[in-house]
């Protein structure tokens, strides 16, 4: 199967994140299996913005036949902002910004910050890709949304670490960012606790592998679901997934997945009643 075969049944494509120089990425090894899902400490091993725009971006375009979602990082909000404003252009149809990678140094200023000052430069739709981590979700939530974010993505990967045989770290950074079945309860209560904090659009994403996984989060209050891990393994699992999807929703009571959004919120509005 191509990459192209596997774009076909996507609705909408998401790069992985450009920087406004080109980055290696950090040193092997930075792919390590663990027992449910995978570390990575890939360190944003991007050509660069200039590469990017004027050679990947084309190839992507033509191949996925799809919506591009690009996803942009950087090291200040300038960096962001930067990229933001030289992507407004007919084959970007949506920006998310990496507010969260693990592996590598984060921005200095708040994901606020870097909302704005991408709004500034760019009408193009905007995406915050925010961290889990923070207890407070919804207070970093409502803080993108006034700055200028049009959606919200939840959640990017969770620090993690993977010991050899010999009980030393596998990976060459000793940490990296946790990916698989295991997230999929840390995505579901952060897009419980978003929903409860905007009606943005909300991109629910973290250990995806059925669609009763995509029927959660839809149930959490996600309007799009995106799929990673799991395509390690599975390239077919779009398909797959979109197909059991309709079936989970009827297995819990939903004549549709779209009958589902924000189920997980009825409990909590009846008991405040």
């Amino acid at each position: 199967m191509t990459a192209a075969d596997v774009a076909q049944q996507l609705d909408a494509f998401v790069t992985k994140t450009v920087t406004p120089e080109p980055r290696e990425g950090n040193a092997p090894t930075r792919i390590a299996e663990t027992e449910f899902g995978m570390l990575n400490a890939i360190g944003l091993a991007n050509p660069g913005r200039a590469s990017f725009l004027r050679e990947t971006l084309p190839q992507i375009a033509r191949i996925v036949e799809r919506p591009v979602w690009v996803s942009v990082g950087g090291f200040c909000a300038r960096d962001y902002a930067e990229t933001c404003e030289q992507l407004a252009r007919d084959d970007v149809a949506a920006i998310e910004l990496n507010l969260s990678c693990p592996n590598v140094d984060e921005a200095p200023e708040s994901a606020a910050e870097i909302v704005a000052a991408c709004r500034e430069v760019v009408a193009k739709p905007l995406y915050a890709k925010l961290s889990p981590h923070s207890w407070d979700l919804a207070q970093t939530v409502r803080a993108v949304e006034s700055a200028g974010a049009d959606g919200i993505s939840l959640v990017n990967t969770l620090r993690g670490v993977a010991l050899d045989a010999r009980l030393r770290p596998v990976l060459a950074r000793t940490a990296g960012g946790y990916s698989g079945p295991a997230l999929k309860p840390v995505a579901l209560a952060a897009v419980h606790a978003a929903r409860t904090a905007t009606d943005l659009p909300i991109v629910g994403m973290g250990g995806v592998r059925s669609g009763r996984d995509a029927l959660e989060l839809i149930a959490c209050g996600a309007t799009h679901v995106a799929l990673g891990t799991v395509l390690f393994a599975d390239p077919d699992a779009p398909l797959r997934v979109r197909r059991e999807l309709a079936d989970a929703a009827m297995q819990a009571g939903h004549a549709s997945p779209e009958s589902a959004f924000g189920a997980a919120h009825e409990p909590v509005a009846r008991l405040a009643n």
